[in-house]
C-alpha cells in the first residue's frame, strides 16, 4: 500500500551534476523551458482576448487595452510573489493543491486539484489544436488532416517526455528562446516607428469593431480584464513541480518564477503599447499578433520568423501540462487520493504512468473536438482560476497561523490576489457557461468525487491489512505444496525441488477428463510416475467437464485445514523467444486465475528458463 521513495543526497553545486537522479532534473533556465512555454505562448492569445471583448465598445473601447493589461500585469506580480511564498512554503510541489490541503482542508485541496487536473488536460489539448491551426492557416491544403496532425504532435511531446523532464526542456529551449526574441524585437523596433511599417496582413479583412458600439462601463471592463487573465495560465505550473528541480530545489524553481513573471510581464505590457501605438483594430482571421509583428517588422521574412516561432511554441506549450501534472498525481497518489502507481519513477525522473495518461485523455479530447480549437477553448482556463484563488486564500491562512514578520503585508497581497482571481474565475465561468463552461462545473464535482471514491477504498485495504498498527507475532503452519502436472519432464523434475524445499508436504495433481483419450493418457502418467518413484503422491482429480482450473481449485478447498498453509506451485517454461510465448497453453494462467477465484492459497509460479 505504501509507496517507497529514496531522499536524493546533496548534489554538486555545477549545473551538470554527476549524480543519476539530479543530472535528469531541472535548472532555473531549463525549468522555464520545460514548464513556463503555457504561459510565454499566452502573449499569442491575452492580448487578443482583451482586444476582442474591448471592440464592442468600438475604437474607444480599445483606447483601454493598456489600462487593462497593466492591471493583469499588477496581478501577475501579485501571482508571481505568492507563488514564490508558496514555492518556499511547500517545497514538496503541488501548488494551490499542497497550500489547501494545510490550510483549508482536505475537500478544498482536492477541488484545487480537480480543477488543476482539468486546467492541464485541457491546456495540452488547446495548445497542440492551437499550433497546428496556425499551421493549417499557412497551409490550407492540410486543414483536412488537422487531427491527424494534432496526434502526431501529441505523440511527439509524449514521447520526449518520457525520456525525461530534463531531455523536454533541451528540445525546447531553442523554440522558446526564439519566440521570446520575436516578440521582445517586435516590440523594441514598433517603440521607435511613428507608424506602421505594414498593414498588408489585414488588407481584405472584415473588421470586427462593432458598428453599434456600446460605451465602456465597468462590465465590460472586468469582462476585458478576464479574458486577458487567460495570459496568466501557467504561472502556477512552476509550484507544482517545484521537485523536478535541481537542489537547492525551492531556490532554483522560485528564480525560474521571478523570471518567467519579469519576461510576461514586460511582453504583455510592451505589446499593448503597441497596439496603442498603432492604433489597431482586430480583424477577423489575422490574430493581433500577426499584426503587430507585421507593423513593427514589415510584410518579409522577419514576419514569417514571427508566425512559425508562434506557431511552434503554441504546439510546445502542451509541455507544460506535461510537465506539472505528472508531479500532482505524484501527490494524490501520495495521499491515496489516486492509484498508487502514479507516484511510481522511471529511471530519469519520468512519473510514466502519469505522462501517459495525460496522452491518452489528452488524445481523447482531441478526437472529440476534431482537432478544433474553438471547441476546447470554452473549457479552458477555468480551473486555473479556480487554483489561483484557492491557493491565495490558503496564503493568507498561512500567514494568519505563521504571525511571522511583516505577516499582515503579506496576507493583504494575497487577499487582493484571491479577491481579482475569484471574481475573474465566476465572470469567465459566466461569460463561457452557455459555450461549454458547464461541462467543467459538472467535471470537476465528478472528479472529486472519484477521488474521495480511491481513498475510502484505500482507507479500507489499510484497516483491513492493520496498517500502522503493529501485528501479531508470526508463527508457522504446516504447510502443503500442490503442483499441477500434465506429464514427466525436467519441467516437472524441478517443480518438485522446489515445493520440496517450500513445504512440510508435496502432493503432485492431475485432471482427469471422462473421455477415453484423457483417461488413456492419465494412466500413462501413473504408470510413468510410479516407474520414475520421486517420493511424492501423484494425486488424480476427476473432472466431468473440459475444465482445468476449477476440479484443481477444489481439491485446494478439500486440502485446506485449520493450521494448514496451502501453496499451489504452478511450473511455467520461460521460452527463449519473445514470440515463441504465441506456442504456449496458458495452462499456467487458467489454474492461476481459478486457484486465485476460488482459495485463499498462495500462488507460486516457476518459470523454467530455455536458455
Amino acid at each position: 500500500m505504501s509507496v517507497l521513495t529514496a531522499t536524493p543526497g546533496a548534489a554538486p553545486a555545477d549545473d551538470d551534476p554527476p549524480d543519476t537522479g539530479e543530472r535528469h532534473r531541472l535548472t532555473a533556465v531549463t525549468g522555464l523551458a520545460a514548464l513556463s512555454l503555457d504561459a510565454m505562448a499566452s502573449v499569442a492569445y491575452g492580448p487578443e482576448a482583451i482586444v476582442l471583448v474591448l471592440a464592442a465598445a468600438g475604437a474607444h473601447g480599445l483606447g483601454f487595452t493598456l489600462p487593462v493589461t497593466l492591471a493583469i500585469a499588477a496581478l501577475l506580480a501579485v501571482l508571481v510573489a505568492s507563488y514564490r511564498q508558496v514555492i518556499a512554503a511547500f517545497p514538496d510541489g503541488g501548488g494551490s493543491y499542497a497550500v489547501a490541503r494545510t490550510h483549508l482542508g482536505a475537500r478544498t485541496s482536492l477541488v484545487a486539484a480537480a480543477s488543476l487536473v482539468l486546467d492541464y488536460v485541457l491546456n495540452a489539448a488547446v495548445a497542440v489544436t492551437a499550433g497546428v491551426a496556425a499551421l493549417t492557416s499557412a497551409f490550407p491544403g492540410l486543414y483536412d488532416d488537422r487531427l491527424w496532425i494534432c496526434l502526431a504532435v501529441l505523440a511527439l511531446i509524449t514521447g520526449v517526455n518520457l525520456r525525461g523532464i530534463v531531455e523536454s526542456a533541451r528540445a525546447f529551449i531553442v523554440p522558446t528562446v526564439v519566440f521570446v526574441g520575436s516578440v521582445f524585437g517586435i516590440v523594441v523596433v514598433g517603440l521607435f516607428r511613428s507608424g506602421p511599417a505594414s498593414t498588408a496582413a489585414a488588407e481584405g479583412h472584415a473588421s470586427v469593431l462593432a458598428d453599434n458600439a456600446t460605451s465602456v462601463g465597468a462590465l465590460l471592463l472586468l469582462k476585458a480584464f478576464a479574458s486577458g487573465c487567460s495570459a496568466l495560465t501557467g504561472v502556477e505550473a512552476l509550484a507544482n513541480a517545484v521537485p523536478s528541480f535541481r537542489v537547492p530545489r525551492a531556490r532554483r524553481a522560485q528564480r525560474a518564477e521571478v523570471a518567467l513573471g519579469a519576461v510576461l510581464g514586460a511582453m504583455l505590457i510592451g505589446l499593448s503599447v503597441l497596439i496603442s501605438r498603432f492604433h489597431l483594430q482586430p480583424v477577423e482571421g489575422v490574430t493581433v499578433l500577426a499584426q503587430l509583428a507585421d507593423a513593427s517588422l514589415g510584410h518579409n521574412w522577419a514576419f514569417y520568423v514571427v508566425q512559425f516561432a508562434t506557431m511552434l511554441l503554441l504546439a510546445l506549450s502542451a509541455n507544460t501540462s506535461f510537465g506539472g501534472l505528472p508531479v500532482l498525481l505524484k501527490l494524490l497518489a501520495r495521499d491515496n487520493y489516486l492509484p498508487h502507481v502514479f507516484a511510481l519513477k522511471a529511471d530519469r525522473q519520468v512519473h510514466r504512468h502519469g505522462v501517459l495518461a495525460l496522452a491518452l485523455v489528452s488524445a481523447g479530447l482531441l478526437v472529440f473536438s476534431g482537432g478544433d480549437t474553438n471547441t476546447l477553448v470554452p473549457l479552458f482556463a477555468i480551473g486555473v482560476f479556480i487554483g489561483f484563488t484557492i491557493a491565495q486564500v490558503g496564503m493568507v491562512r498561512h500567514w494568519r497561523e505563521e504571525r511571522g514578520s511583516g505577516w499582515r503585508g503579506k496576507a493583504v497581497l494575497n487577499g487582493c490576489g484571491a479577491l481579482l482571481t475569484g471574481v475573474s474565475a465566476v465572470v469567465v465561468t459566466g461569460g463561457k457557461f452557455a459555450d461549454g463552461a458547464w461541462l467543467i462545473v459538472i467535471a470537476l464535482p465528478l472528479l472529486v468525487a472519484a477521488f474521495e471514491t480511491v481513498h475510502r477504498a484505500y482507507a479500507r485495504i489499510g484497516e483491513r491489512l492493520g496498517l500502522g498498527r503493529i501485528p501479531e507475532r508470526p508463527h508457522r503452519d504446516r504447510s502443503v505444496v500442490i503442483v499441477p502436472v500434465s506429464n514427466l519432464s525436467r519441467l516437472t523434475c524441478e517443480a518438485l525441488n522446489a515445493a520440496g524445499s517450500l513445504g512440510d508436504e508435496v502432493r503432485a495433481v492431475t485432471v482427469c477428463h471422462r473421455d477415453p483419450e484423457d483417461r488413456a493418457q492419465v494412466a500413462a502418467l501413473e504408470a510413468a510416475w510410479e516407474l520414475w518413484n520421486p517420493g511424492v503422491p501423484l494425486v488424480r482429480v476427476t473432472s466431468g467437464d473440459r475444465s482445468l482450473g476449477r476440479p484443481i481449485a477444489a481439491y485446494v478447498r478439500e486440502t485446506a485445514a485449520p493450521g494448514t498453509r496451502v501453496t499451489v506451485l504452478i511450473p511455467e517454461v520461460e521460452p527463449e523467444r519473445l514470440w515463441q510465448r504465441l506456442l504456449q497453453n496458458q495452462r499456467g494462467a487458467v489454474v492461476a486465475h481459478a486457484v486465485r477465484r476460488d482459495t485463499d492459497a498462495v500462488i507460486c509460479r516457476l518459470r523454467f528458463r530455455l536458455s
